[in-house]
Formats: C-alpha cells, structure tokens, sequence
C-alpha cells in the first residue's frame, strides 16, 4: 500500500476499543498528577513560591509543543517493520515513568531546604517528563489508522473512561494522601512516606507496562512510501485553514482549562478547607461525574453534531466557573457546595478531553479524504505548539493570580486568587466560544456516508 491510498477501515469491535483504551488509564496517571497537584505539591509541601513553580511548569508546556510535532512528524515519516508507532512507545514510556517518580520524590536525590536545588529539579525533570511524554501523541495518531470516523466517538468514550479511571484514581490519591503527606514533609522533609512512596512507584510503572503490552496486541498500521520532508510536511498541513482555526480554538481554550485542572486540588484545599471525609466524598462524586458525563457528552455528539456539544461545554463551563466566587461567602460547612463544584467541573473537563481527541482525528481524516495522504501523526503533533504555549501562560497566570493577597473568610485565610481563577477562566472562555460559533467547522459531509454503512 501506498501513501496515496486511502486505508479501509472496518468497524471495530468492543475488544478492540477496549484495547486501545488501556494505556490511556496509565499515562493518565502520571500527568493527572502533573496537572492536578505538582502545583500543589512543589508550592505548599516543598514550599516554593508559586510564581517559580508557575515559571518551571510553564517551562515545561514549552518543551512538550516541540516534542510532541517532532514525535508526531517522525512517527509519519519513519517505518519500521513495528511500524510507525510501537517502537517510540516502547523506548519512551520506561524514561517517561521514571522521570514522574523522581519529580514526584526529588528528596531521593536532593535537599529539600535548598529553594534553588529544588527549583532546578523541578525545571530540569519535567522537561525530561514532557519529553518522553509526547508518546501520547504517536499513540494518538493510531485513532485516524485504527478507526472509521463513526467509531471515533465510542473509541474516544473508552479511551477518555480509561483517561478519567486514572484521573479519578489521581484525584482521590490527592485529595486523601497528599494533604496528610504535606504535613509530613514540612514536619520531617527527610522521610518520605511509605505509602506515597509505593504509590508513587506504582502509578510510574503501570504506564510503562500498558504502552509495551499494547505494543505487542495492537495490529500494526500498513507501510506507507512516505516522501516528504518535515518541512513539506508542515507546509502542506498549515494550508488547511480549518485545522489552524480549530488549533487555535484549542489553544485558547486551553489557556482556561488548564488553570481549571491545576487550580481545583488548591481550590479544595485552601479555599474550602476540606477535611478527611469531605475529600473521600468529592473523590466519589468526581468518579461517578466523570463516567457518567463521559456517556452524555457521546450520546449529544452522535445527536446533535460535535460543534453545538462543544458550544454547550463552554457555556456550561462559562457559568459554572465564576461559582468559585461563592467561597468568599462565609459558611458553617462548605462541604455540598464543594461537591456540586466539583460534579460540574468533571462535566466540563470530561465533555472538553472527549471532543479534544474526535476533533483532531477528524480533521486529520478530512484531509485524507480529499488528499489521499496519511498524515495523522503531524496532525496530531502540530497542535501541540500552540496548545502548550497557551499552556504555558495559563500556568504562569494562574502562578500570578494564586500568589495575590490573602483575604480571610470565616475561619479561613487565603490569597484572594483562589477565588478569581473561576471568573477569569469563564472570561476566556466566553472568547473561545465566540470565535468557535464563529470560524470553525467539525462536522463534515463525507461524515454522512461513512456513518450510514
């Protein structure tokens, strides 16, 4: 087969959906962590100031928008006989998960009194981290290969249970051990304690073993005669004017969505001053949100089109967020009002990593179809400049916004940022769902036909 032959798809079976869907639960691990409590935990446990650990994050949202169009390009470009994808996920994954357990544990290997030494770390591992990360984009790549535009929806709900199982499993490590374990290392920072230590362990190598599993299960993609340089590549690419839009729609909206994924744990923890039980609960709650909004947001697609479920996540996510304001309001117990938080928050978050992953592939598709060439992985990769960039700033903003003054609330004494992050987000918000009315396009003829064979 050639390059200029478009691949035939069959339709999958639930076997193979699930498959394809197992390694997202482990890398899911390892950057929930990163994005739900790193910032927590380097801020409030190894104290450093939070613009710094603001800077070192954004740093690393940098190094992973050249990494991942590089991997993404090369994993096009390059064949072997394990095909494009398998042999990036087989040497990369065992880095990635090593790296995540030393940024998690640094007092392994240096003193946690010394601001700079930590700081650096901090830089220097969650460059390596996001490098090595990028695997996810050659893997992601394998959805355009490996399914028809109408399984895009179903594989994406697996993929996306898998990714917010690991999630969830993140967010309930975070909100019952890393509060107790920020006790601890502030008490003794030589100690790291065992069950944070065995848990971190696991959860490094659990990724590393479902990417090289699925290595050897997955079918390998047919060989293509590829012919093109990275340049020619990114040329041909950047002319397709939908792809830019919607990669800036992404971008923007990233800008909000990654403060929201960084801001929560913080936002529980200072904000509302949850205790032992009220994290247990939210733990539950989160779970249960994710699984079932997951289904929702599917089900709308296949009714209503991908582009009006997207305008309905934002203007859910527009008036949800500003209810961090409520916080300032002083109350005997903030515990239902942080649960219905935070069931809307993973209606928002699970509706937006959902359509992330059918947009791209989609898209990737639509060009195949009028091209005739496969170019799925530097599709998938591209996206990454703008989007972690993006990135970036939003952790440098919300860095700014949580260290501005604190306030006090009842019994509570907080920067003030812990409330603003909400509003601010939903403003940004508001933009990106303007522009996406406005300029984008997600649902395609040819859509049509595919679905009704």
């Amino acid at each position: 087969m050639t390059q200029e032959d478009i691949i035939q798809r069959e339709k999958s079976t639930t076997g193979k959906f699930l498959l394809f869907a197992v390694p997202k639960y482990g890398t899911s691990l390892i950057m929930g962590f990163a994005d739900v409590a790193l910032f927590t935990l380097y801020t409030l446990a190894y104290q450093l100031p939070t613009l710094w650990v603001g800077f070192a994050l954004a740093m690393g949202k940098l190094t992973i928008a050249a990494s991942q169009f590089f991997f993404g390009w090369i994993s096009d470009a390059k064949y072997t006989r394990w095909g494009r994808r398998k042999p990036y996920m087989i040497i990369m994954t065992p880095i990635c998960g090593f790296s995540f357990i030393l940024l998690l544990m640094p007092s392994l290997l240096i003193d946690l009194s010394n601001w700079n030494a930590v700081f650096i770390w901090l830089l220097v591992i969650y460059q390596i981290f996001n490098i090595t990360y990028s695997v996810t984009t050659i893997f992601g790549a394998w959805m355009v290969e490996q399914f028809r535009v109408d399984d895009r929806p179903k594989a994406s709900q697996f993929e996306q249970t898998f990714a917010f199982f690991g999630t969830a499993t993140i967010s309930v490590f975070s909100m019952l051990v890393i509060p107790d374990f920020i006790d601890k290392i502030i008490a003794n920072p030589t100690v790291i304690p065992s069950d944070y230590f065995i848990s971190v362990i696991i959860f490094g190598l659990i990724p590393v073993i479902f990417y090289i599993l699925v290595s050897f299960l997955m079918p390998t993609e047919p060989p293509f005669k590829i012919e093109l340089t990275i340049f020619q590549y990114l040329k041909t690419v950047v002319k397709n004017k939908n792809f830019l839009l919607v990669t800036l729609m992404i971008g923007i909206a990233s800008l909000a969505w990654t403060q929201v994924g960084s801001a929560i744990l913080t936002f529980i923890i200072e904000a509302l001053a949850f205790e032992d039980m009220s994290y247990i609960l939210t733990a539950v709650v989160f779970i249960l949100g994710i699984l079932i909004f997951l289904y929702i947001w599917r089900k709308l697609i296949r009714k209503i089109g991908k582009k009006r479920s997207l305008l309905y996540n934002f203007l859910l996510a527009i008036i949800l967020l500003p209810l961090t304001l409520v916080a300032l309001i002083p109350m005997g117990s903030t515990l239902i009002y942080g649960i219905l938080f935070v069931l809307g928050i993973a209606g928002i978050m699970g509706g937006w990593y959902l359509f992330q992953s059918v947009f791209i592939a989609d898209i990737s598709e639509d060009d195949e179809q009028k091209t005739g060439k496969l170019k799925a992985g530097t599709y998938r990769g591209l996206p990454s400049i703008p989007l972690n960039i993006f990135q970036a700033l939003g952790l440098l903003l919300l860095g700014i916004t949580l260290g501005l003054p604190k306030i006090s609330v009842g019994t509570s004494t907080f920067s003030i940022g812990y409330v603003l992050w909400g509003p601010i987000c939903s403003l940004i918000l508001i933009v990106a769902y303007f522009y996406s009315k406005k300029f984008i396009t997600l649902d395609f003829e040819w859509e049509k036909e595919i679905i009704g064979k």
